[in-house]
């Protein structure tokens, strides 16, 4: 068990990595986080005492443990876990300058439509991601609060909406990418489909 939480957490360490890289590189005006919005400021908060939660349910005993769990749910996890993983980090990298913090999402005028890699398949790979992962991370700890991530999926989905209204209206060409693609899970005719190769 030891090994799979130092996994988890190393895991975790590298997704905080590659947002801050990215964030770092996205280039524009660095803005004063206390010329940010009360609501804003408290969403980032959030944010960070999940993430140190989460960092620390890692060091711990069980918290809220699920007893007699299966080997294969906690295989079930780690599978579920590292491909979420994966996957926020591809979309992520795949995004590049056209990527904005969750809390702000602002849409600049230099965004374009991202169709390629893992967004040739879904629309919001990231959230699917680091939902997966959250779920995983839960189950290969043998912890109930993978229950909790059953409760972020309305929050996400309408986010996930809110975000596609904003970018219908200001970036070209968007409807018709939503036409062509699943929101959160892939579109399994764009796999075998020519023009997506």
């Amino acid at each position: 068990m030891l090994l799979i939480r130092i996994y988890i957490l190393a895991g975790l360490m590298v997704h905080k990595l590659v947002w801050e890289v990215f964030k770092r590189q996205r280039g524009g005006s660095p803005r004063s986080r206390s010329a940010d919005p009360a609501g804003l400021r408290i969403i980032r908060l959030v944010k960070i005492g999940v993430l140190l939660g989460i960092a620390v349910q890692t060091l711990i005993p069980p918290v809220l443990p699920i007893n007699n769990m299966p080997a294969a749910g906690v295989a079930l996890g780690l599978l579920l876990y590292t491909g979420g993983l994966l996957l926020a980090i591809a979309a992520r990298v795949e995004l590049g300058r056209n990527w904005s913090d969750i809390e702000a999402g602002t849409v600049q005028p230099s965004h374009v439509v991202v169709s390629t890699g893992v967004y040739r398949f879904m629309r919001h790979p990231i959230y699917t991601g680091d939902l997966a992962l959250l779920l995983g991370l839960e189950l290969a700890l043998g912890s109930w609060l993978a229950l909790l991530v059953l409760l972020l999926a309305p929050i996400v989905l309408r986010r996930a909406l809110d975000e596609e209204r904003k970018l219908s209206i200001l970036i070209k060409g968007y409807d018709r990418y939503c036409e062509q693609t699943n929101r959160f899970l892939p579109s399994p005719a764009r796999f075998f489909s020519r023009s997506s190769r």
